[in-house]
């Protein structure tokens, strides 16, 4: 009979995580728990604590901090599969859990469909072949190193990212691997594991190229099973219920959602509500019930797409306010200042707001500390203002109420420009292109984390000029876009010039844009 270990991966809420184990472990199934070490000590002393008389709850071998994205995800759970291993030698299954999941069957249940049919469960779906990843990085999360945290240094991965590919710096994926891609939440048995512990103790050339890869957790197991385990053992699919919403993130259930997940062809739904408590509470009591009869329809993803693509009104698939219009506005007119040298583009706007009453925001789509009003938590985080990139705006011009606003924008943002000078408003360009000293492009490869303070002039004599480039590169890039209202202010031109293209940015009279370009030290390091 099947005996399931949970490998349970988690950060946060320490009560939950306590009732999580107690509830799972009552039949005779058990836990492995690797509890992030960013967390306050205090949270894990206190499951430890909670726990230690459990017999049927362990804890990873060691703790370590875990970042999105990073080798840390997988080798946390490392740690708590060979904590399973070594505790549980009874245990058949292993099944990766977090924090957020909860079960939509009853343990009878479970185990009966684990003993049904001997294979493992993961999706596990051909890297290059497959279209599992619909944007963004593919090959590239695999031929270079990453070795930052897309999240939190969002500078220094893209640097380190674009040096690596400027300078062809691209790896080979080790000859025998065929790699593979899927959901992280899998159920595997035992001599699965056992396998993938063996092998990876004896080619630690296969290890050190996925540890730096980027979002491994999605390819490392998910790789090593194929190669390890014959095709008709695999169950390409994940027993964890989960679906996105169309920015990538994950669909959150709440107590209305019960009946559709008891329908799912799964076994665990994520991610479940931190308020959901009477979701919870039913759950709970339904994996007891040794009783229940579930009738499978497998209707939820299709009923979420269904209901989201038409916006029907509703507690939980309403479209968000900021949602319900997609233009800026047709009378609306936006101008934005491109510069690499973001306090010449300040020192410009701060300059242009003094004689003027033209109100403007600097780099909201950049600087996470940008000065902004509270609208209501779109303006909370960058990856927020960029997902609703034209709510945010409509909200900004509603605010200021006004028909005119000028913001700042990094020209690698060739995507937003592109999105913005494709709206039925009027939007503006006045790009600024300046002269880089070889000094400020040190400083500059030093704040994105490519160069040490005490870095070598051999090291930075051979990053400058890739920097020069990528630089250059962007300036191209805009210029091949061909937007319709784009204007150029260099460094180097005649300054008598600068009135003209300001009056033509601004729409301003003649005179004004005089005024506003007799700025002292405006390109001044």
């Amino acid at each position: 009979m099947a005996k399931i270990a949970f490998i349970l991966l988690c950060h946060k809420d320490p009560d939950a995580i306590i009732r999580q184990a107690e509830m799972l472990t009552t039949a005779g199934d058990c836990m492995s728990i690797h509890f992030d070490a960013r967390a306050a000590p205090g949270a894990f002393e206190r499951i430890r604590d909670a726990l230690a008389d459990n017999p049927n709850v362990t804890f990873a071998t060691k703790r370590i901090k875990c970042g999105w994205g990073e080798w840390s995800l997988v080798q946390a759970t490392l740690h708590a599969v060979q904590a399973a291993i070594d505790h549980f030698p009874r245990a058949t299954h292993f099944y990766m859990l977090s924090g957020d999941c909860a079960p939509i069957k009853s343990v009878s249940y479970m185990h009966d469909v684990l003993d049904a049919h001997a294979v493992d469960y993961i999706e596990s779906f051909d890297y290059f072949e497959s279209d599992w990843i619909r944007t963004g990085m593919k090959e590239e999360r695999l031929i270079y190193r990453h070795v930052f945290n897309e999240r939190t240094q969002p500078r220094r991965f893209y640097g380190s990212y674009h040096l690596q590919r400027k300078l062809r710096l691209a790896r080979a994926i080790p000859q025998d691997i065929r790699v593979q891609i899927g959901s992280q939440w899998w159920c595997l048995r035992r001599r699965t594991v056992e396998a993938i512990l063996d092998f990876i103790r004896h080619r630690r050339d296969v290890v050190r190229f996925f540890r730096t890869t980027w979002i491994p957790d999605e390819t490392f197991f998910q790789t090593l099973v194929r190669h390890l385990v014959p095709e008709p053992e695999i169950e390409t699919r994940t027993l964890t219920f989960l679906m996105f919403t169309d920015y990538g993130l994950p669909v959150t259930f709440y107590n209305d959602h019960y009946e559709m997940l008891l329908g799912q062809d799964c076994l665990f739904a994520r991610k479940i509500s931190q308020e959901a408590h009477d979701l919870k509470r039913r759950l709970g009591e339904l994996y007891h019930d040794r009783d229940a009869r579930f009738h499978i329809s497998n209707e939820g993803r299709t009923l979420f797409r269904f209901l989201t693509e038409r916006g029907r009104e509703g507690r939980r698939f309403a479209p968000r306010f900021w949602d319900t219009e997609s233009s800026l506005g047709r009378d609306r007119v936006l101008m934005i200042v491109v510069c690499k040298k973001w306090h010449v583009a300040k020192r410009l706007l701060r300059r242009i707001g003094h004689l003027t009453d033209l109100p403007s925001v600097e780099y909201l789509f950049d600087e996470d500390a940008t000065s902004m009003p509270d609208l209501g938590g779109i303006q909370a985080s960058l990856g927020k203002r960029t997902r609703h990139r034209r709510a945010l705006m409509r909200m900004l011009f509603n605010y200021y109420g006004t028909d005119r606003l000028m913001i700042c924008i990094d020209p690698a943002n060739i995507d937003l420009l592109q999105d913005f000078c494709g709206d039925r408003s009027i939007t503006r360009v006045l790009e600024i292109q300046c002269s880089f000293s070889d000094d400020y492009l040190a400083g500059h490869a030093m704040r994105l984390g490519l160069a040490g303070a005490q870095a070598r002039p051999e090291t930075l004599g051979g990053l400058l000029p890739a920097i020069r480039g990528d630089i250059t590169h962007e300036s191209d890039l805009i210029r091949d876009a061909g937007f319709e209202n784009h204007i150029i202010l260099r460094e180097g031109d005649d300054p008598a010039r600068y009135p003209d293209l300001l009056a033509r940015f601004l729409d301003i009279p003649p005179q004004k844009a005089q005024e506003i370009a007799q700025i002292d030290n405006l390109f001044a390091d």
